[in-house]
């Protein structure tokens, strides 16, 4: 059987082993067959599927979108443009509300970076950190 071990995959794919047990376990990648003596045999192009996941994890795409985006790579004569047309509109908005919390977070960050705290010992309850993050964000 041709193949790559799960260890062979993951420094191929470039991600530990447990990332590729856990993307068989959420529903990313199909359980590889196994060869007699039960080694676990992936395709390179599980590898290519694995590095399509990170990418797309490192640009903030949850795991069920990554499922769907998948799914429609994958497809041989199925593009659903109205279907990809919605996800981009929603997606966008999604990353809009996010550049939106970034900044507003920056700009507690710069506070605390350019305030200097003027002669006594300052407490948690002066950090604008700690009280945006004990606050949920809310200002």
């Amino acid at each position: 059987m041709n193949g790559l071990t799960i260890s062979q995959a993951a420094k191929e794919a470039g991600v530990h082993i447990e990332t590729i047990r856990y993307y068989e376990r959420r529903g990313l990648l199909p359980s590889p067959p196994r060869t007699n003596s039960g080694y676990r045999m992936l395709s390179v192009e599980t590898v290519h599927d694995i590095r399509f996941i990170k990418r797309a994890q490192d640009l903030g795409f949850t795991l069920e979108e990554i499922k769907m985006l998948l799914s429609i790579y994958k497809a041989e004569d199925y593009f659903p443009i109205a279907e990809m047309h919605h996800f981009a509109t929603e997606k966008i908005s999604q990353i809009e509300e996010k550049i939106e919390q970034l900044n507003r977070f920056k700009s507690i960050l710069e506070l605390v970076a350019h305030r200097p705290f003027s002669g006594r010992t300052p407490s948690k309850n002066d950090c604008p950190i700690i009280q945006n993050l004990s606050n949920g964000g809310k200002e």
